[in-house]
């Protein structure tokens, strides 16, 4: 009897060993599915967001295609946009959930004066930050329009009354020790633009107000960013048209050489969904990563994105000049690492006294 339960212990022994390096290499192998998923999101997300800039960039200033109407093609844009998001509504009712799941969409008068505020934020965003592509270019773009995490802390404190960690602080301080070298660095190169600085200080400052009024808007359209993009793009059509009058760009586009053109359609077109585009790869990024990770990949794809710049239009660049982009690309990744730790600790801290209460509350 001794004999026979030695046998069954160690046959039993040996399945469970047999079990655990089974599940062992399922963990492997599931781990190395999603290593991969995560690299491939991460790198549409960098091909998406780098290719719109380039985009962008021949669509304002481009010498082959003299089209002076920025306003016009971030116009064309937000209708792109609002199309595309009607489309993938309407197909939702012919596709399958488990294919397509996009929220149902309808023209709501009170949802668009709700979201008017934002929109209008929204708009002066997008405009800003075409005219700062186009007055300073791909290669000092990331430097141009770096302050948004300055204004981030300057109007949380404003408007939210919150306060802000030193070590935070410090590295806002970096970005903006880069900031102004760059531009004395720009100057000294003789390709500075005072209306490119003033433009990125501008959109800058629409990204962060974009992100406080986001917050406020969100419960108007139930918690969906999709119904916040398309109300907000709607709303932008609407307000684009008259200052298409206004600045003259009706006039412009009449004198255009290549209105009729399909291959300027077809990359204005492209521009759009591009730009549709990059908030549906932002999404997946943090839905596959964190939102921490999320921006730390969006600081190396600012890095990429100007060292790219710098090799396509063949430009030379001093020691300072590339020490201003690294000042401002570590000030940004540092602030982002502090607010994450910081984050991570209120979490653990508020974790922490719900546990307590819980145990005074049983009397432990």
């Amino acid at each position: 009897m001794n004999r026979n339960f030695k046998r069954s212990s160690i046959l039993r022994m040996a399945l469970m060993g047999a079990g655990e390096g089974d599940q062992e290499k399922v963990s492997r192998e599931s781990f190395l599915v999603r290593a991969v998923k995560i690299a491939l999101v991460v790198t549409l997300y960098w091909f998406i967001s780098i290719t719109m800039v380039f985009l962008n960039k021949y669509l304002l200033d481009s010498p082959s295609l003299k089209l002076d109407a920025p306003l016009f093609v971030t116009f064309y844009q937000c209708v792109v946009t609002v199309v595309l998001c009607k489309g993938l509504s309407l197909l939702t009712h012919v596709v399958p959930s488990h294919i397509l799941e996009f929220p149902s969409l309808r023209f709501d008068l009170k949802v668009l004066r709700t979201v008017l505020p934002l929109s209008i934020v929204f708009i002066g965003m997008i405009t800003f930050n075409n005219l700062c592509l186009k007055y300073l270019g791909v290669a000092f773009y990331t430097v141009g329009r770096c302050l948004s995490t300055v204004f981030n802390v300057l109007l949380s404190y404003i408007m939210l009354k919150q306060t802000t960690s030193m070590y935070a602080l410090m590295s806002c301080g970096v970005i903006l020790g880069g900031f102004w070298l760059g531009i004395d660095q720009e100057g000294a190169e003789g390709t500075l633009s005072w209306a490119g600085i003033f433009f990125g200080v501008l959109a800058s400052l629409c990204v962060s107000l974009n992100a406080i009024y986001t917050k406020k808007v969100l419960p108007a359209v139930d918690g969906s960013i999709w119904r916040l993009t398309f109300y907000n793009n709607v709303n932008a059509c609407f307000l684009f048209t008259p200052l298409l009058f206004i600045f003259g760009e009706v006039g412009t586009l009449f004198t255009f050489d290549k209105l009729f053109a399909f291959s300027f359609w077809g990359m204005m077109t492209l521009g759009g969904i591009f730009g549709f585009a990059i908030g549906y790869v932002t999404g997946l990024q943090i839905q596959f990563t964190s939102p921490l990770t999320h921006n730390i990949s969006g600081t190396a794809k600012a890095c990429a994105q100007t060292v790219l710049a710098v090799m396509y239009y063949h430009q030379i660049k001093s020691f300072l000049w590339w020490t201003s982009n690294l000042m401002v690309l570590g000030g940004s990744f540092s602030y982002t690492w502090v607010k994450g730790l910081e984050m991570k600790k209120s979490q653990g801290e508020t974790n922490q006294s719900q546990s307590n209460g819980e145990k005074n509350s049983v009397g432990v």
